[in-house]
C-alpha cells in the first residue's frame, strides 16, 4: 500500500481542524476542488474513510480522530529536523541555551560562566523562555539544551542537575503559618494555583496530593505565583530556593518534607551526538 504524502497529511489536518473543506482551501491557497481531490487519495492510500460525509457538515470518523492526533507528531518532527538542519549550516550558531527565569537561570549562568572559561568552546546564545516552553523549544530545534524542571521528557534526553526540597508558600495571615512544618495532607483542601498552560502540569506533582482542588487563579510566572500567594488566594509548593530569593512580609513559607523534591533536569534531542551538547552537559554536572 503505497504510504501518505506529507503534502496529504497537512491537507488533512486543515480540513480536519475546520471539518470546512472550503476554509480550509482558503487557509491553504488552494482551491477547494484539488484539496478534495487530495482527501480523497489519502483515503483510498489508508484504505478508511477519514470524514462522515453524511450530515450537513463534515466531522471526523474514529479512523480521522486517530490520524489527527497521530499526524501532529510526525509532521512536528519534520519541521523540526528541517529547522534544526538549516540552522546547522548558520555559521557561528554554536549553542542556544533556555531556561526560564529564576531558578534554573541562575543555575544556567553559573555553567555558561565555567562553560566560556575555555577559549576553546563553542559560543553560547542563552534565550529565556516561559513557564513549559523549554522542551518544545529543545523539541523544535530553536534551542539545542535547556535547564527545566518537571516535563514531558518525550523524545529527549534527560541528565539530573539538582534536587532541593518544596516549601508551601502562604499568606502570612494563613492558619497554617502558624506551624513550623507541613505535610501535604494538610494542603489537601487549600486551593492550588493553575498554570496557564495545562500542557505542561503534572497535577499529581504541583499539587502534592491528587485530591488537592486545583481551584486557585491562573498565573504565567512565579511572581504572579506568590502575588496570589500573598492576597490569600491559593497556597503554593514552590522550591526551597525560589523562596530564600523571594522574602517578603507578605509571604510565610514552610517546609513540606513529604512533597516530591524540585528537580532541575538538562534536557536536549534524544540520540543527539554533538561534541559541543557533551561538553555543556558535563560542564553542568560539574558545577551544580
Amino acid at each position: 500500500m503505497p504510504e501518505p504524502e506529507i503534502r496529504e497529511l497537512r491537507y488533512f489536518r486543515a480540513v480536519a481542524e475546520d471539518l470546512n473543506i472550503t476554509r480550509a482551501a482558503e487557509r491553504l491557497g488552494i482551491a477547494q476542488p484539488p484539496l478534495s481531490r487530495a482527501i480523497r487519495q489519502l483515503e483510498r492510500r489508508l484504505g478508511v474513510d477519514l470524514f462522515d460525509r453524511t450530515g450537513h457538515r463534515l466531522a471526523l470518523t474514529p479512523a480521522g480522530e486517530t490520524l489527527l492526533k497521530e499526524s501532529a507528531d510526525v509532521l512536528g518532527a519534520l519541521d523540526s529536523a528541517v529547522r534544526r538542519t538549516r540552522q546547522a549550516a548558520l555559521p557561528g550558531r554554536g549553542l542556544v541555551v533556555t531556561a526560564k527565569p529564576g531558578v534554573a537561570t541562575r543555575l544556567l549562568l553559573r555553567i555558561c560562566e565555567r562553560f566560556r572559561a575555555d577559549r576553546d568552546a563553542p559560543e553560547i546564545r542563552v534565550v529565556l523562555s516561559g513557564f513549559g516552553e523549554q522542551a518544545d523549544l529543545v523539541r523544535d530545534g530553536r534551542a539545542d539544551l535547556a535547564i527545566a524542571a518537571c516535563v514531558d521528557a518525550r523524545g529527549l534526553e534527560v541528565e539530573l542537575l539538582a534536587t532541593e526540597p518544596r516549601v508551601a508558600a502562604l499568606a502570612a495571615g494563613h492558619e497554617l503559618a502558624g506551624r513550623e512544618v507541613l505535610s501535604t495532607a494538610d494542603l489537601r483542601n487549600e486551593p492550588a494555583p493553575r498554570w496557564s498552560d495545562p500542557r505542561v502540569v503534572d497535577r499529581a506533582y504541583w499539587l502534592g496530593n491528587p485530591d488537592r482542588p486545583a481551584d486557585g487563579p491562573v498565573v504565567r510566572d512565579s511572581a504572579q505565583l506568590l502575588d496570589v500567594v500573598a492576597l490569600g488566594q491559593a497556597v503554593a509548593l514552590v522550591p526551597a530556593s525560589l523562596a530564600a530569593m523571594n522574602v517578603r512580609p507578605d509571604v510565610t513559607y514552610r517546609p513540606v518534607p513529604d512533597a516530591a523534591p524540585y528537580r532541575t533536569l538538562a534536557l536536549w534531542q534524544a540520540g543527539g551526538r554533538s561534541p559541543a551538547i557533551a561538553r555543556f552537559v558535563r560542564t553542568a554536572l560539574a558545577v551544580r
